[in-house]
């Protein structure tokens, strides 16, 4: 009972593990040592696991994963405490790292970038809750918001890992924009899932819960980008107006149909994941840079 339950009801069964698999798979592409940097792979995932808790509250989505979500299970209250304790597990971790073998410095190094990338994790969700309803967007700040709110953590988790396998600056950056890129598919492709009728039925999560929030993820902004006036007004009323998110969902995915929202979407996250697997081709050609490579077919989220 207690903390650790939460905890243990949060993390268990997992995602896929992108996070923790990349900080993993980074430092061994440099010539690091798994052991040592293990206990990181763990924190990022707590990390990844404590926004998902806040989330749910901030989005009001009563599932996860298939199930009840930690705050409809446990309650608000301890769902937020539960999240903040697993914040601070990630900077926990990178100790274990150091009394692993891990030299202070990179310990050091790797502790600023994930002061950093907490920072500007929250500046994303903080610009997320202003764009809510916002259907004048354009496609750039819909793509810093992704950056910010969810490209930097995968981009962190390949530069932690670099640097604690040891590897020097420009690996470390070429991965960290390998990260990054995939981030931004990864978005993109959880943000076409709720308009997709088969893969919504598969989420774990509430396929409604972008229209219940008055969300204008890509495929809506490309979709009012592009709409004829009557079309525009119809979008314009589901996001904002409709009070059944279902209506509002199906209306929704009639517009994005008819303008070829979600091909487009599909194309630049498909994009972002070609530039990932570019800059890989600029590593030595060995098992471990395939495996990163690999993750990249990954970035279908679970829930």
């Amino acid at each position: 009972m207690g903390l650790d339950a939460v905890h243990r009801y949060a993390m268990i069964p997992p995602g896929k593990l992108l996070r923790p698999l990349l900080v993993l798979h980074a430092a061994l592409t440099v010539g690091g040592e798994l052991g040592a940097v293990l206990p990181a792979a763990v924190g990022i995932e707590g990390a990844h696991v404590g926004s998902l808790l806040h989330d749910d509250i901030i989005d009001r989505d009563t599932q996860r994963r298939g199930r009840a979500a930690v705050h409809t299970e446990f309650g608000p209250a301890q769902a937020v405490v539960a999240g903040n304790a697993l914040f601070f597990s990630w900077f926990a971790a990178l100790s274990e790292c150091g009394r692993l073998g891990v030299p202070a410095d990179r310990v050091e190094r790797a502790m600023a970038v994930q002061a950093e990338a907490g920072v500007a994790i929250c500046r994303g969700a903080f610009d997320e809750l202003a764009m809510r309803g916002d259907l004048e967007l354009g496609v750039g700040a819909y793509v810093a918001m992704a950056r910010a709110k969810t490209a930097v953590l995968l981009a962190a988790a390949c530069r932690v890992g670099a640097i604690l396998g040891g590897g020097d600056a420009p690996t470390t950056e070429l991965l960290g924009e390998f990260g990054d890129h995939l981030g931004i598919c990864f978005q993109i492709r959880d943000d076409v899932l709720p308009y997709d009728p088969i893969a919504a039925r598969a989420m774990g999560k509430p396929s409604d819960s972008d229209v219940r929030n008055r969300r204008p993820t890509l495929p809506v902004l490309i979709a009012h980008r592009r709409a004829d006036p009557k079309s525009r007004a119809a979008l314009r009323h589901a996001l904002l107006d409709e009070t059944e998110p279902e209506l509002a969902l199906c209306r929704i995915r009639a517009v994005l149909e008819r303008t070829g929202a979600l091909d487009t979407a599909h194309a630049m996250a498909d994009d972002h994941a070609r530039r990932a697997r570019e800059l890989l081709t600029r590593l030595p050609a060995t098992a471990h840079v395939a495996h990163v490579r690999a993750l990249a077919l990954l970035t279908r989220p679970a829930y």
